[in-house]
């Protein structure tokens, strides 16, 4: 989710000389641009090149923000009133491919045997469809626990244990892909509970050969906890109902996420394979893909049920991390994607705007700097047509609010409009975001440069308790000494 954008510069009187340094200062004559109809004159006590310094940051600021504005306004409206693109919603029976499914797991102890049994329930020909938990290096009962549920399913699981090699999940479903010998793979977390049609949805869309990878929607399942996880649940719901269908119906990127999703290996191996060397292996390949030639679909009917954290310190590791791998994705294939002339312009510019969204948090902070800045330091004469007045008007009044809309626009089409009530409580997860994101930023920036930062499986905190079985295990074999 992009974010809101600082209040336009305000007009101010001079201010008092602070000391006979700044009375210097204001002795230079103000700097004065004119033309038919308006004028615009600058000064400040520390000078007129501060003052058009700050000014023009300001105006590019806002300008940013703007095109961030006018693509939250533009998809809320496409969910609302344009023509909805739901190709391959219609496919409920055919003779479906045989599909490998990975469920990701390092320290999974508490969730991974509900995951591993939602599988075995769902609507896909049994025969067609081998489960593969990725147990990368885990050090708590995970092993034990995926080992019993393979006994209690016999020929449909087959565990891929690893116990050595490069951390990190892309290494790990690296590694777990070369085993493959199906032509399509899903991925999953081990904390995610699947629908009982979403593996018929998700493989749907790869009948259309030139698809490489579909994503589902994901919808918090422990939503009820606390005012944290209901703010959650309703930023997934504009991501999800809004973001992403509306870049489906208006034909631009689509985001694969990295869980809930299938990918085609021919594809895949045609892109380089999983690079392991990325922290939101997801993002990367999303990118790649696109470069590539391949369309990734999003199927907003093949939802899937997640835990979201439900304390902000968890929160806020969370959307660092997303942030250092997204700027990772956005550095690397920013140039690209702007360059690929196989791509149509909307395409471009939308990718790019999508690799530069979490940019958009420091970029707000900045703006309310230069504003306190300008408050404080620069005095500003200003006449201008009223349409241009008006239009800055309009910036100020409804752009602040675009983020909300798109929330507000999800709950109506979800058919829940009570949680709109929470609505006005975002700003709370808004800030905090906006300054978690921009310190992930930051340390990018800074500290990961001095040094080489080491990829390694960075999990979220689980909260569901242990199923029976796997409860009384872990009490028969004590305490596992590994924290998550």
């Amino acid at each position: 989710m992009t974010h809101t954008r600082a209040p336009a510069p305000r007009a101010c009187r001079p201010r008092r000389p602070f000391a006979a340094a700044a009375l210097l200062l204001a002795a230079l004559p103000p700097a004065r641009a004119a033309g038919e109809g308006w004028s615009l004159s600058v000064g400040s006590l520390l000078g007129p090149a501060w003052g058009w310094t700050l000014l023009a940051l300001m105006l590019l600021i806002v300008a940013m923000m703007a095109v961030y504005t006018v693509r939250h306004y533009g998809f809320t409206l496409n969910r609302m009133f344009g023509r909805q693109r739901h190709p391959y919603a219609s496919l409920v029976s055919a003779d479906w491919p045989r599909v490998t499914i990975f469920v990701a797991a390092h320290n999974e102890e508490a969730v991974i045997e509900d995951c591993l049994v939602n599988l075995m329930g769902v609507d896909y020909p049994a025969e067609r469809m081998l489960v593969v938990p990725v147990n990368d290096r885990s050090k708590d009962r995970t092993r034990e626990i995926i080992d019993e549920v393979v006994e209690r399913y016999p020929g449909r699981i087959r565990p891929f244990h690893r116990t050595d090699g490069k951390p990190g999940k892309a290494a790990a479903l690296k590694d777990a892909t070369e085993t493959v010998d199906t032509d399509f793979i899903i991925v999953f977390d081990a904390d995610y509970l699947p629908s009982r049609g979403l593996i018929r949805r998700l493989m749907a869309p790869f009948f259309d050969p030139e698809v490489g990878a579909v994503m589902g929607r994901v919808v918090p399942q422990n939503c009820g906890a606390n005012l944290l996880t209901r703010l959650l649940d309703l930023e997934r719901s504009g991501g999800y109902q809004v973001d992403q269908q509306a870049r489906m119906n208006l034909g631009l990127v689509p985001q694969y996420g990295g869980t809930v999703g299938g990918i085609r290996l021919a594809a895949l191996r045609s892109v380089g394979g999983w690079h392991d060397d990325v922290l939101a292996e997801d993002t990367d390949l999303t990118y790649r893909l696109l470069l590539g030639g391949w369309k990734t679909i999003y199927q907003n009917r093949a939802e899937c049920y997640e835990e979201v954290p439900q304390n902000w310190a968890v929160r806020t590791r969370q959307i660092k991390r997303w942030a250092k791998g997204h700027n990772q994705a956005m550095w690397r294939h920013t140039a690209g994607c702007l360059a690929q002339t196989d791509l149509s312009w909307r395409e471009r510019i939308d990718g790019a705007l999508l690799l530069g969204v979490y940019m958009m948090a420091p970029v707000l902070l900045l703006g309310w700097l230069v504003s306190l800045l300008m408050y404080f330091t620069v005095s500003i004469e200003w006449s201008a047509p009223a349409l241009l007045v008006m239009g800055f008007m309009a910036q100020g009044a409804l752009g602040n609010f675009a983020a909300f809309y798109e929330i507000a626009a999800a709950t109506h089409m979800d058919r829940s409009g009570n949680r709109v009530r929470l609505l006005a409580f975002n700003w709370l997860g808004f800030i905090v975001s906006a300054v978690a994101i921009s310190r992930g930023v930051l340390e990018q920036v800074v500290l990961d440069r001095l040094g080489t930062p080491q990829l390694k499986w960075d999990k979220t905190a689980r909260y569901r308790a242990a199923s029976p079985r796997a409860a009384a295990g872990a009490e028969t074999a004590g305490p596992t000494g590994a924290p998550r």
